[in-house]
């Protein structure tokens, strides 16, 4: 039985400091402004100038020191305070999807593309931030980075930007880091979790060769059909046989491909597909099992197996520690009624999992379905008809503000 998802009990350290959901109230029309500008003009991958652009003039007068990608349209800025202090990373993605969209909104894009992750309020909760966080500078101990990714829905703009050197933007390596999702569910509502958040996303693609034939005389062939029937088969129960039911394995075959003409055996026959893992281990040892399963199963029919295996982003594991303050933070900012310590992981996949790879952070996520909408039937992210409330960008944008205030304020006081 799945255990009910519980709220949180603030945390007896207190993270006194700006009311930043009172001024982010303030800001909230400037922020939903800028939301349904950026959802106009969804832009895909890690080439988003408009996007770029808009928010570099959204970013304009902020007294921070600010650099572009070189090989992507990112935007890296770093906000120094006016204490000494630690480093701490904020991060919002800013790329849409190739979704056409179907929701009759008034700021709908119109131009193929969409946003239909919600990465336009990820990306104006950054500025949010920013906003909220420049205007404490002097009392700031220590510096904020702001990460505006883009990529996050492919090719993957996270490694990029760390390898041109995001993580040490402020001079020293980021001391933690944390980033904040949109998803379906009661507005207001955060939740989040200790360990792994996120699946780990990778490709899995088999090609079982033979030799071709005409279909009234197989004996004469070596069809490579039914080892690749039997291996899509076969891998459903290696799943089960090879994988903890606590450290879950979601195996999706998603692809087949063979022959074309029905009174033909084809040389070759393929699969394809989608395969969710929550650890490294099991990222590791998937291919292992699964490549050996399928040379097995090509040798008993006489054929041969081609075998690859992609990673495109790891499994999304929060800090523990990191992970309990900001549960610990929002519950004492927002109220214990708005913040869930989720138990169970989601199978989707983010490639702030490279971010929290290199530096100790939480992902968290915020509910955001419209009040007039059930939550329960509502669409959910990547839908041509999701919609996401953008009246919460006040308390998203409060929300990011406040984890790195409290953050360096408390890492600052451990070391007085």
């Amino acid at each position: 039985m799945t255990a009910a998802p519980t709220t949180v009990a603030s945390a007896a350290t207190s993270t006194a400091g700006p009311d930043f959901p009172a001024e982010a109230r303030a800001l909230a029309d400037d922020l939903i402004a800028l939301r349904r500008d950026l959802h106009r003009i969804p832009e895909l991958g890690n080439d988003l100038p408009q996007t770029q652009a808009r928010v570099l003039a959204a970013l304009d007068g902020l007294p921070l020191e600010i650099t572009t990608g070189t090989s992507l349209t990112s935007i890296t800025a770093v906000l120094r305070g006016g204490k000494p202090g630690p480093t701490v990373l904020l991060r919002g993605d800013m790329d849409g999807l190739p979704v056409r969209e179907q929701t009759g909104l008034d700021f709908a894009s119109d131009n193929g593309n969409m946003h239909a992750c919600g990465h336009d309020l990820h990306t104006t909760g950054l500025v949010g931030a920013a906003r909220l966080l420049s205007a404490h500078r002097d009392e700031l101990p220590g510096n904020v980075v702001f990460m505006f990714q883009p990529g996050e829905e492919g090719p993957g703009g996270a490694k990029p930007m760390i390898d041109e050197g995001v993580l040490d933007a402020a001079g020293t390596r980021a001391d933690a880091a944390f980033g904040v999702h949109v998803m379906p569910g009661e507005q207001g509502v955060f939740n989040t979790r200790r360990g792994p958040l996120m699946a780990g996303s990778n490709i899995l693609r088999v090609t079982f060769h033979g030799q071709g034939g005409h279909g009234s005389q197989p004996q004469k062939a070596l069809d490579p059909v039914p080892p690749l029937v039997e291996f899509c088969q076969a891998l459903q129960v290696m799943v089960t046989r090879r994988f903890s039911v606590f450290d879950p394995v979601v195996a999706a075959i998603t692809n087949l491909s063979a022959g074309e003409a029905v009174n033909v055996i084809p040389p070759s026959a393929s699969m394809g597909g989608s395969v969710r893992t929550l650890s490294a281990e099991t990222t590791a040892a998937f291919p292992q099992h699964a490549e050996e399963l399928a040379h097995s199963i090509a040798a008993a029919h006489g054929c041969t197996a081609e075998f690859s295996w992609e990673v495109l982003y790891p499994p999304t594991i929060n800090d523990h520690e990191q992970a309990g303050f900001a549960l610990d933070t929002l519950a004492q900012v927002f109220g214990e009624d708005r913040v869930v310590d989720a138990p169970d992981p989601l199978m989707g996949s983010e490639d702030f999992s490279f971010v929290l790879n290199e530096v100790p952070g939480a992902f968290y996520f915020l509910q955001a379905t419209l009040p007039e909408i059930d939550p329960e039937t509502a669409a959910v992210n990547h839908s041509p008809l999701v919609q996401f409330d953008d009246a919460v960008l006040a308390d998203q944008a409060a929300s990011l503000a406040a984890l790195a205030f409290a953050h360096n304020t408390r890492a600052s006081a451990s070391q007085d």
